[in-house]
């Protein structure tokens, strides 16, 4: 796969936008409220997490069913994602997208705050503002009690129809992300592993750029 049609697959993985929400029951989104403020309280008492994951890409219509596996390291707003055979850093000023295949490097800015998209330092924080809530079904997987609550996003010119939102009720730990858009398609994000609290080497979220070049990469800048 060329790297730009990589970027745009890993970029359309990673950034949700929204379409108009619909009402719903006052009490029901009291509660889901509730259940959201208990796991954001949770992960901001973590001083990093790792996840390990798959994301699905399903279209019956168009007979689509595309799968892969991915990685995500995160603390506060810089993270390390591995997935597609590509890497992304973001170490709190420029992010770098790494292709190996293309010996390759992009680096670029990222301002979080501008940034209205779920990117991986938001991804268990995104909902804490611009949604509505419902209180959705629940499931037991693998022995685990699954709540589900639908988000509906307040952005009027927003293109998805909603988004499940699953939380381990035992662990407060996110464990699925069902984005749906207008046309049917889903963006299924599963959680396999959650480590939180790990002894990270300091330059974890450090790229090295030096080095890339010694190998043969191309940066290439656009800032």
């Amino acid at each position: 796969m060329k790297l730009k049609n990589k970027l745009l697959l890993l970029s359309t993985s990673l950034a949700f936008i929204f379409m108009t929400p619909v009402p719903v029951l006052a009490q029901d989104a009291q509660q889901a409220q509730a259940l959201l403020d208990a796991v954001a309280k949770k992960v901001s008492s973590y001083d990093n997490i790792e996840i390990d994951f798959t994301w699905n890409l399903v279209n019956q219509k168009e007979q689509v069913d595309q799968k892969t596996q991915g990685n995500v390291l995160l603390s506060g707003e810089r993270y390390r994602l591995s997935m597609m055979g590509m890497n992304r850093v973001y170490d709190g000023d420029k992010l770098y997208t790494i292709a190996p295949d293309d010996m390759e490097i992009t680096v670029s800015d990222l301002d979080p705050d501008q940034d209205k998209s779920v990117t991986p330092s938001k991804l268990l924080t995104f909902y804490k503002q611009g949604y509505t809530y419902a209180w959705d079904i629940k499931q037991k997987v693998a022995g685990r009690n699954i709540q589900y609550v639908k988000l509906y996003p307040i952005d009027s010119e927003a293109e998805i129809k909603h988004m499940l939102l699953g939380i381990d009720t035992a662990t407060n730990h996110i464990y699925k992300l069902i984005q749906t858009d207008a046309q049917g398609t889903q963006f299924i994000l599963t959680v396999k592993s959650f480590t939180p609290n790990q002894n990270l080497a300091k330059d974890t979220f450090e790229v090295n750029l030096n080095k890339y070049q010694d190998q043969g990469y191309y940066i290439n800048t656009l800032y």
